[in-house]
């Protein structure tokens, strides 16, 4: 982005927080916290913008988490911390490998007879 675009984008930030500044309906007071984090993590939003190898969004870490999310909304909790921890360790197993480009069923099968997939050392 050009100096002037993110001069107009800081005016938009800034009439966007006076504008909900009221907090009079359900969507200023939804919005007014969005601009003040826009105004107080301006350099973190448009991180991406300066550095092209960082991702647009953040889904990967999302994917992450969505299932432990899904299972804990369905059943109510994760019965035991044990339970809970195997279940956060075989979903990042996965994901990790899902990343390096391995097919999850694979590096399960490989897990189960003993020889692990591991990603390569950088």
């Amino acid at each position: 982005m050009k100096n002037g675009e993110l001069g107009a984008l800081a005016q938009a930030v800034a009439d966007g927080l006076k504008a909900t500044a009221t907090r009079s309906s359900k969507t200023e007071a939804k919005h007014h916290p969005l601009f003040k984090r826009l105004t107080k993590r301006r350099d973190d939003y448009l991180r991406w913008v300066h550095d092209l190898s960082l991702p647009f969004d953040n889904n990967a870490a999302e994917q992450t988490i969505r299932m432990a999310k899904l299972r804990i909304k369905v059943s109510g909790c994760l019965r035991t911390l044990r339970g809970a921890q195997d279940f956060a360790a075989i979903r990042t197993y996965l994901a990790t490998a899902t990343r390096h480009e391995q097919r999850m069923l694979e590096v399960l099968v490989q897990a189960m007879r003993g020889s692990p997939w591991m990603p390569a050392l950088a």
